[in-house]
């Protein structure tokens, strides 16, 4: 086998924790009514039930780094896989909203985990001119696993008549939305057995020969030797990294550490969340039936994957700042006419009506904002965040940069149905179009570009 055949082989094994990122995440989103009919629950509390996976994943997210560090790459992953298949097992068997919370706490130890593990890892192993399409593989794995669990869901709701309805062995069908996910937890767990580890992490352990047979037969670098020095030399120190390493100049850490988690969080204040985790309930709430409001969905995840793989084919070529950039201007342009939309709606009946062609123009708005995230933020975030920290420090600063993504992935969850019913959609709409405008201006200003620089490449330099 090749060496792209061999990297590209690897890449998707670890890349598979992405698609759970993405199930995971998203197959509550047929199931959240259902779950708040069954256990009779307020807004608020079906609320904080949606939003307690990413407190988990927050967590997870702050320790995987360390972990990863501690007993390997591949040791986090197979650990993160077990942890999925508990979480689906846990939550279709679910007998109060608690014991819900707790198996969604414990799925987002897991998603927060495969977070961090999946895009350090393939930026350890991908030749640099090809880390940003390998890289954005992550994306695609999250954006198919999205998908499938859209797909999932719809197929079977409509298969019971609806997510509330018993469907096989006397289980209501959202119970079997959460369970389908063991599948792919499986999956994961037997692939990550077959992967080798990171070479940077067998370096710092001193297994060069092991190193260098990664090296040259996975990366594709003949003077294995000369690789090998260059990676121990970018370690500041041999021993394992502490969070004492990042602390820097600016407001008391690295400024490099200060632009990643800055990323990190304006991935989520664009609001991508609000639409893939509330997207069936809003489509309902503005007029679409159940059945059309998952098809909605759907199409709104195709069009996910879709445009993932355009950006794989442009990260490398186009560079991650003018992607990015590029992204900001089109999902400003999108939310706004969401937001406009929205503005025209009359809620003087207790729900949502937007009169025409106001609907229309709101469906639009959105599939175009995620269009734009799709091909730039989507991806090229974790493309960023797996490159931009030095050697020394990277599991460490990845896992905090991560953890700031999940954290703000939370408050956008947690705040939006509020926000939305308080004030109105169309204020979390605007506020998401600020921050789209906020996010071209901190790339522009603040980004350096690091397509084609090797990992061990001094970063406080660029």
């Amino acid at each position: 086998m090749s060496h792209p055949a061999k990297v590209i082989a690897v890449t998707v094994a670890a890349a598979v924790g992405g698609l759970l990122f993405g199930f995971d995440t998203a197959v509550i989103n047929g199931a959240v009514d259902a779950i708040g009919g069954d256990f009779n629950l307020s807004a608020g509390v079906l609320g904080f039930t949606v939003a307690i996976t990413l407190l988990g994943c927050a967590i997870g997210a702050w320790f995987a780094g360390q972990l990863a560090d501690r007993i390997g790459r591949k040791t986090v992953m197979v650990s993160a896989a077990v942890l999925f298949a508990a979480n689906s097992i846990g939550s279709a068997w679910a007998f109060s909203v608690w014991d819900l919370m707790l198996w969604r706490l414990i799925g987002g130890l897991a998603i927060g985990t495969a977070s961090v593990i999946a895009p350090g890892y393939i930026a350890e192993v991908a030749p640099a001119k090809w880390r940003g399409a390998l890289g954005s593989v992550q994306q695609l794995a999250i954006t198919l696993g999205i998908f499938a669990a859209l797909l999932s869901d719809a197929f079977l709701a409509n298969t019971a008549g609806s997510a509330f309805n018993e469907l096989w062995w006397g289980m209501a069908a959202w119970r079997w939305m959460l369970l389908v996910g063991v599948f792919p937890a499986i999956v994961y767990g037997l692939l990550a057995l077959t992967i080798p580890e990171s070479p940077q992490y067998l370096v710092r352990k001193n297994r060069d020969p092991e190193a260098a047979r990664v090296l040259r037969d996975i990366t594709g670098v003949r003077d294995t030797d000369k690789k090998i020095a260059e990676i121990r030399a970018s370690f500041e120190h041999e021993e394992r990294a502490t969070y004492a390493d990042l602390r820097g100049s600016m407001l008391g850490l690295k400024p490099i550490l200060w632009v990643g988690m800055a990323i990190a969080a304006l991935q989520q204040l664009v609001g991508i969340n609000a639409i893939f985790y509330y997207s069936t309930t809003l489509w309902q709430s503005v007029g679409f039936s159940e059945s059309d409001s998952f098809t909605t969905s759907v199409i709104t995840s195709v069009v996910n994957v879709l445009m993932t793989i355009v950006a794989i084919a442009f990260v490398d070529r186009v560079g991650r700042r003018k992607l990015l950039m590029v992204g900001s201007v089109g999902m400003f342009i999108g939310l706004l006419a969401a937001t406009v939309s929205f503005f025209q709606a009359d809620d003087s009946s207790g729900e949502i009506l937007l009169p025409q062609p106001w609907g229309a123009i709101a469906l639009i708005g959105a599939n175009l904002f995620v269009v734009f995230f799709a091909a730039t933020w989507g991806p090229v975030m974790w493309v960023t965040l797996g490159e931009i920290f030095p050697n020394s420090i990277r599991s460490l600063a990845l896992g905090l940069s991560t953890m700031v993504n999940w954290i703000f992935n939370f408050i956008v969850t947690l705040s939006f149905p509020w926000v939305s019913e308080n004030f109105g959609l169309w204020i979390m709409y605007a506020i998401f179009t600020i921050f789209a405008v906020v996010s071209f201006w901190f790339v522009k200003t603040k980004l350096p570009e690091l397509s084609g620089r090797e990992l061990e490449e001094d970063r406080d330099k660029l």
